[in-house]
């Protein structure tokens, strides 16, 4: 007897199976899309909403002639045009600039100082802590009028104090030369804290075992910091470096209530600009297209500072 010939079995086509694996495949990545967007939808609908949105409506008013009670008039880029023949306008971009030249370099060491001090086993450092970032979070409103009472000419501390060792003080804010540096000081004074909390965190990312072996081979504190620590701190000093780049550019509160642009312009920011222009000259416009200037600025020295961080931040 035969045996009866076995039931043939139906394979699908290779065609069919790979359009069938792509649609479960798109369909998983559609249904993971959507759920990634329901968790990010508030997140969105904020950036939308005073973000994104506030600097598309910059952006058009920039484009207006409007003094925020009229109709807008459209004018096109005559702003942008008027801008780069305004002396003051470049003045104050000037300023803004030379406040950076200062306040970078100075919050960056002081709060890499700061760190290395609190990341010390000592006595009472959680003390310690708090009262360097207490001015972290006071108002910007409060550090400005007390700096100007420390800094005042007459009967500042800070010039009664360098009276008491024989050096005659500055005039500080009522001196065009040293309008800015007061802003700087107090500026720094203020932030300090806040660079060197993160750069406390980063020191104390660093594993101690690398620090040993480098003293047991003879380096001193000078050469594992240079060596060792900087290296492995460069992701922190990077994240800090852009923010307070980012920060800098547009310094307001201080110079507002410390010097309001002073003397003789002598301390005026591309933000006060950008205020007087909107809200006392009535050109909101005119103030938009500079906001956009500085917009750009910004946003090209971060996008120079991300390509230059493959240079100089180890992140292993």
């Amino acid at each position: 007897m035969t045996a009866p010939p076995a039931a043939a079995t139906t394979r699908p086509a290779p065609r069919d199976a790979g359009r069938r694996y792509r649609r479960r495949t798109t369909g998983r990545r559609v249904r993971n899309m959507a759920a990634a967007a329901g968790f990010l939808a508030p997140s969105l609908v904020l950036l939308l909403g005073f973000w994104i949105g506030p600097m598309a409506g910059t952006a058009w008013v920039s484009l207006q002639d409007w003094n925020l009670i009229g109709v807008p008039t459209f004018v096109g880029l005559d702003n942008y045009t008027e801008l780069l023949g305004d002396a003051e306008f470049h003045a104050a971009l000037g300023h803004t600039l030379a406040y950076l030249a200062g306040y970078l370099p100075l919050v960056l060491v002081c709060g890499l100082a700061v760190a290395l001090l609190l990341d010390a086993k000592l006595p009472a450092m959680t003390l310690y802590r708090a009262v360097f970032f207490l001015p972290v979070i006071s108002s910007w409103v409060a550090v400005s009028l007390l700096w100007k009472w420390l800094l005042n000419p007459a009967d500042g501390l800070v010039n009664r104090i360098l009276g008491a060792v024989g050096v005659a003080g500055p005039g500080w804010w009522t001196d065009p030369d040293w309008a800015m540096p007061s802003v700087v000081l107090a500026s720094v004074w203020k932030d300090v804290g806040f660079v060197a909390v993160i750069l406390l965190a980063g020191l104390q990312a660093i594993p101690r075992d690398l620090l040993e072996a480098a003293a047991l081979d003879g380096a001193g504190w000078w050469r594992r910091l240079r060596s060792v620590t900087l290296p492995l701190l460069s992701p922190s000093l990077f994240f800090v470096t852009v923010i307070s780049l980012i920060n800098g550019f547009q310094v307001f509160d201080q110079v507002w209530v410390m010097t309001e642009g002073g003397p003789g312009g002598a301390s005026s920011v591309v933000v006060e600009q950008i205020v007087n222009y909107a809200f006392s000259y009535g050109r909101v416009g005119y103030a938009s297209a500079m906001s956009m200037v500085l917009f750009a600025v910004i946003l090209l020295v971060t996008l120079v500072q991300l390509r230059l961080q493959r240079r100089w931040v180890h992140y292993e």
